[in-house]
């Protein structure tokens, strides 16, 4: 006996384009690099949020913990971008920018 064919399966809907950034707007993270690059010295990530605050590169959305937001984006750029990532851990809790990432 002969099976019946099986239609096939609907297609995904693909994601509509992100809308793009304003100018002059920076991430989370590229504040952080321009914060760290600007100190010079190792940081937390909660001097971090307050630097991009101050300096009006980044503020929160009104998320309720953005130092721990950095802090994991931050770690998750050590993981993918391993010797390219644009910081090193310096000390507990504490990063500096990295050379050979900012390169390129």
């Amino acid at each position: 006996m002969l099976k019946a064919a099986q239609p096939a399966a609907p297609a995904t809907p693909t994601k509509p384009p992100r809308p793009s950034k304003p100018a002059g707007k920076l991430s989370q993270l590229d504040a952080a690099v321009k914060v760290l690059t600007e100190s010079g010295r190792p940081t937390t990530t909660k001097a971090m949020i307050e630097a991009m605050a101050t300096q009006a590169y980044w503020t929160s959305p009104g998320g309720a913990t953005p130092r721990a937001t950095l802090y994991f984006a931050i770690l998750r750029e050590f993981q993918k971008k391993v010797p390219e990532a644009r910081f090193v851990k310096a000390d507990r809790g504490q990063f500096t920018p990295n050379p050979a990432g900012m390169a390129a």
